[in-house]
Formats: C-alpha cells, structure tokens, sequence
C-alpha cells in the first residue's frame, strides 16, 4: 500500500498522519458507514448531538450527516486532517472539526449524547505484542481516553467504540465500574467480523462483566502470549500486524 508506514510506531506518530493526510483523499477502516448503520440506528437519534474521535479523512462524518445527523463534532490529533476535512465539509452546517488529543477534550461536563470511534484506540495499542498484557504506557492512555469520553457522555449517553477487537480481550478495558457505563456488543461483516461495543453512561455493569473486572483486579496479569484469530483482510493497514 501507498501509505503503509514501516514500522507500526508510525501510526502512533502524528508526523506520519499529518504527512499521509497531505496526499490522501479517504480511507475508511473497517468500512464504511453503510456497513454498521443498521446498528448505529437502534441506539442514535437524528437529534443527538455527536462527537467523532480520530475522525480521519473517513467518510463517516459526512456519510452520517447526509442521513440526518447534523449535529456533529469531529476531532482529530492531526491539523492537517482537520484542516482539510473542514474545507471539504463547509457546506454542512452543524458539522464542526477541531484539533484535539482524546486524552484531553476540550468540552464540558455531559456535551454529547453519542461519542463514536472506530479503529482510533486500535491506533493507540497498534505496538502491544499480546492481547493478554497491555504495557503500562497504553493501559494509562487508554485509561485516560476512557474517562474523558466517560466525562463527556450526558446521562443515558452512549459511547460507541468500532473495533476488530474481540469482546474477550476488548471487554477488559471498557468494562470498568470508574467508567460509570454499561457494556454491550455487536458485530458486523462478511468474511471477516468487526464489533461495536455500546457502552451506556449512568447503567450499571452487568453480573457478568462486573466479575470481569473483579477478577482482573485480583489475578496476576500473566497469561498466554497469544490467541488464534481469523485471517485478516489485505486492506486494513495495520489491523492486519496487531491481534487486540
């Protein structure tokens, strides 16, 4: 691929996506909005008012805005994503582009109704070797981007995180009681499957996944190295090296 990075570290880099984004037009991960619409409508209202982390040069945004959803907020870590995804996106009104670290939002307490991401926190753990073990350096990235989405969610507010991650190993970062959110799962996909995980501000964790979370207190982090996972597609870019 054109903008394959030599080493995964890149994608981690804004260097790297400040330089891909001055030629790129679009790429969408995971697909693109059509895929999971049917999904995203059972828990999204015209309405809401959204935000979208590492939006990318994506076409999502725009995609869900020509389906009725105009009240949108897109950020991203790179200026010249943001740059150039506003010029492209003047004609929308309500459609708003800011550049922003997801570890700290520049938004008030209960701003949004639906926070989405889809592959952004992929991104961020794209150098962890094992799905069992996240180096401390993700874990409290990761950790800091969870509870300032969590911060950002009204009541009764949904995050919804696009991933191929498997709930097995996904679920031990979101189902976390600090988060104060309910955890759920879908999937999505022919041949290979994607999952969108809603998680619900202000809901309890279910009996199940509060003992996840209990159990991963108590026991010690050592496990397995690795785990078998299903042939992953060509043009996923770096979905296709790391196993989260």
């Amino acid at each position: 691929m054109e903008y394959l990075p030599d080493k995964n570290s890149s994608y981690k880099d804004v260097a790297y996506w400040d330089d891909r984004y001055r030629t790129e037009q679009h790429y969408d991960w995971l697909g693109s909005f059509s895929s999971f619409k049917h999904l995203l409508e059972k828990i999204m209202k015209k309405e809401d008012s959204i935000l979208i982390l590492g939006c990318g040069n994506s076409s999502l945004g725009g995609d869900m805005y020509g389906a009725g959803y105009h009240a949108i907020t897109n950020i991203d870590y790179s200026s010249v994503c943001i740059s150039a995804m506003r010029a492209r996106y003047s004609g929308c009104p309500g459609m708003t582009w800011h550049q922003m670290d997801v570890r700290q939002l520049s938004f008030a307490d209960a701003s949004f109704d639906v926070i989405l991401e889809k592959a952004t926190l992929d991104a961020i753990m794209v150098e962890e070797k094992s799905p069992w073990e996240v180096s401390p350096e993700t874990s409290s990235f990761i950790h800091q981007a969870l509870s300032e989405i969590s911060r950002c969610l009204k009541p009764g507010g949904r995050f919804v995180s696009i991933t191929f991650a498997q709930p097995f190993f996904r679920k031990r970062l979101y189902a976390r009681t600090a988060y104060d959110w309910s955890v759920r799962h879908d999937s999505y996909g022919e041949g290979f499957e994607y999952f969108v995980y809603v998680m619900t501000k202000g809901e309890q964790l279910s009996p199940e996944d509060a003992a996840l979370e209990q159990r991963l207190l108590e026991e010690p982090a050592s496990q397995p190295a690795s785990c078998p996972t299903p042939q992953d597609e060509e043009d996923n870019d770096f979905l296709c090296n790391i196993n989260l």
